[in-house]
């Protein structure tokens, strides 16, 4: 059954690079005025450490907003675009390298993916300011996670690989309204990890659970935001490709860094960009009272 995972990721890997291709080369010559270097550069940063545990779309939000590459209307399409090859790569590396019960993981990844689809259906129509209340209060979120792990408050003691029973129908539901939640700008990594250990399963096995929701939902959910032409071509483009190179560095060559203070510091920027994000559609609310 993991070999079969494996395979599907693989081909969803080839699909979304070409559909992401298609669009990219159908638009070139109408693309925005985001700078080549800058989002290279945030997309090969977040990646890196994504692949490291830390998460992507928090961070990414905040170096697109302070280097002004990409508008708040298509910010959550652009995080999933951007992300969606990075994340089928570090899948295929982590699901065959640890260990996990296949039918939990299959299930987990369907669920995360059926509350993408949708998720991602209604995320891509929302209004700008509609859109960053969304995001400055999933920023808050995130934070708290990420808050509570560093706290030791979300401890994972478990060692079991696999769920049956009432903890499975509940990491099925909780895993669905987390992949719907993803499309609107919120990882899924810190809320999924808390999901999995709270459930008594072990610490490793989130890596595997949690990128390969990802990896699943992010195909079907980016195709609709490329559908909808709800994201920055460019940034996207220049993020997915140096972030796929960034993981592979990750992986294979860093393996682990002492990210402690990092931690905090991304913990301090993701508050901080909520306030603006919450700031601005408040701020957007009151001068236009016809909107």
């Amino acid at each position: 059954m993991i070999t079969i995972i494996l395979i599907l990721l693989i081909a969803l890997a080839i699909w979304f690079t070409i559909i992401l291709t298609r669009d990219f080369v159908r638009h070139r010559e109408n693309l925005e005025k985001s700078s080549w270097l800058k989002t290279s550069i945030i997309g090969f940063v977040v990646d890196f450490f994504d692949a490291l545990g830390i998460g992507a779309f928090a961070p990414q939000i905040a170096l697109l907003k302070f280097t002004k590459q990409t508008e708040d209307r298509v910010m959550p399409g652009t995080l999933n675009v951007s992300n969606t090859i990075p994340a089928l790569v570090e899948a295929i590396i982590f699901i065959k390298i640890i260990e996990v019960d296949p039918l939990t993981l299959i299930l987990m990844l369907l669920s995360a993916t059926i509350g993408g689809v949708f998720g991602a259906g209604i995320v891509s129509k929302l209004p700008v300011r509609k859109v960053r209340i969304t995001i400055g209060i999933a920023l808050l979120i995130a934070a708290f996670f990420m808050l509570a792990n560093r706290l030791g408050w979300i401890q994972g003691s478990g060692d079991e690989i696999g769920l049956t029973g009432w903890k499975l129908l509940i990491a099925l539901i909780v895993n669905c309204i987390l992949g719907a939640m993803n499309t609107a700008g919120i990882g899924l990594f810190a809320p999924c990890m808390a999901l999995v250990f709270a459930l008594g399963m072990s610490p490793k096995v989130a890596f595997p659970i949690m990128m390969g929701s990802c990896a699943f939902l992010m195909p079907p959910a980016s195709a609709r935001f490329i559908k909808e032409g709800a994201y920055n071509r460019k940034a996207s483009f220049s993020m997915a490709f140096a972030g796929t190179v960034a993981v592979l560095i990750a992986v294979f060559i860093v393996k682990s860094l002492p990210l402690d203070i990092l931690k905090w510091v991304v913990f301090g920027v993701i508050v901080f960009t909520s306030m603006m994000m919450l700031r601005a559609a408040f701020k957007w609310e009151k001068f236009n009272i016809n909107g």
